[in-house]
């Protein structure tokens, strides 16, 4: 065998599928066996290989495992009886086979220690030469187990990235669905995941918040993704801002329409250090960075959290300023505006009260301080969002389950 040429194939494999060496060799292994056991073997032997690099030699052997009449069917009279068992929803008995299985009575001779449920190894001679079939049978093995190998490592390394931000070129677009080439796989993002108005060049790079990991039987793992999850903006100042990945500042709540604005409200844990000023950055730079990401047609206000519920729902109202906020016991909020602030207040379609109202959690109520009797925004601001972090409110859980329906 040329041990050089095998080497270094194993190794390439492993660096192109981004696979362990051993793991390679266990698939080499195992269709060396397959091999055996089509050209020299019976078909219901469990034949193993043991390949020694160093030397070339291949060492082959057959398993049997120890049972008694309690663990197999020993006679075909009994076959019938088992039959039935199964049939009435017992479990039913393997049958007794001498390539696979041996009597204790029988291993005891052999190896008197042994135990029921142990597996006997017996050598085999050794064979070097396979015909066209068995190398053929050889061949399958080995691209099936790499598949496998392959798919179990992409999903281990993705399950672990999940609600992480990965970065991928986009491949192509089919249907309004976006595809990524992400490196070792391909990430899907789905239409209602896209950033409304935003275009996509074949080859262009981006970032993507990795929204779920699927399991597709027999190919590799489905990577969904999203760049209009609130949670890809609180993903992006984490990367940008070090105060909020080293954890003196925290990203409390956020609130989300893509594409258009954004709401996020941040609190310090430490004594001395400004959340707004951490997260806007020396001249901008780190919230422009995370708008130049999001196509730089996102308005992002960056506001801090208070635990104080008037605090919160007044600040939330930025860039307006609010005079007075009445608070009361069923989550609603009346907020007091001067006149020449309150299309600052409500916003383009409402929308500014709009998110207020999800980021807080708050029903909020916009009164002028010369009006205080007339609601400015009634039937404008939704505020069903049952607490303050509406990044994880049931709105972007049924986009993650559509997500899923639509693959």
């Amino acid at each position: 065998m040329d041990l050089k040429s095998l080497n270094r194939t194993i190794e390439q494999i492993a660096d192109e599928k981004g696979l362990d060496k051993n793991a390679i060799l266990e698939v080499v292994e195992s269709a060396i066996a397959a091999a055996y056991r089509k050209e020299y073997g019976k078909r219901g032997e469990n034949i193993k290989a043991k390949l020694d690099l160093k030397t070339g030699n291949i060492n082959f052997w057959k398993t049997r495992l120890v049972v008694d009449g309690t663990m197999v069917v020993l006679t075909s009279e009994e076959k019938k009886e088992q039959k039935e068992k199964s049939i009435e929803g017992e479990e039913a008995l393997a049958l007794y086979s001498a390539d696979r299985h041996i009597l204790i009575s029988e291993a005891k001779e052999i190896k008197p220690e042994v135990q029921l449920g142990e597996e006997l190894e017996f050598p085999l001679e050794e064979h070097e030469d396979f015909g066209r079939i068995a190398a053929q049978a050889a061949k399958q093995v080995i691209l099936q187990k790499i598949k496998e190998a392959e798919r179990d490592s992409i999903r281990k390394e993705y399950q672990t990235r999940e609600g992480e931000i990965v970065s991928g070129a986009i491949q192509r677009m089919e249907r309004g669905n976006v595809y990524v080439d992400l490196g070792r796989a391909i990430g899907v993002m789905f239409f209602n995941e896209t950033i409304p108005g935003e275009f996509y060049k074949i080859g262009e790079r981006l970032r993507f918040y990795l929204l779920a990991v699927q399991e597709e039987s027999g190919r590799l793992p489905g990577l969904v993704l999203s760049r209009s999850h609130p949670k890809f903006v609180s993903k992006l100042f984490e990367i940008e801002v070090p105060e909020i990945h080293e954890g003196t500042v925290e990203i409390k709540a956020i609130a989300r329409e893509a594409g258009s604005r954004t709401k996020i409200a941040v609190a310090s844990t430490m004594s001395g250090v400004d959340p707004i000023g951490a997260c806007v950055g020396p001249r901008g730079t780190r919230v422009m960075a995370v708008t130049n990401e999001l196509g730089n047609n996102e308005k992002i206000d960056i506001i801090e959290w208070f635990e104080d519920p008037d605090k919160f729902v007044a600040a939330s109202l930025s860039p307006a300023k609010a005079k007075g906020v009445e608070i009361s016991p069923k989550r609603e909020a009346k907020v007091f505006i001067p006149e020449d602030q309150l299309s600052l207040a409500i916003g383009k379609g409402g929308q500014n009260v709009r998110l207020a109202a999800k980021l807080t959690g708050w029903k909020i109520d916009v009164r002028s301080l010369s009006r205080p009797d007339e609601v400015l925004n009634e039937g404008v601001a939704e505020t069903e969002v049952p607490n303050k972090e509406t990044a994880e409110s049931a709105e972007n859980e049924e986009k993650v389950e559509k997500s899923k329906k639509e693959e």
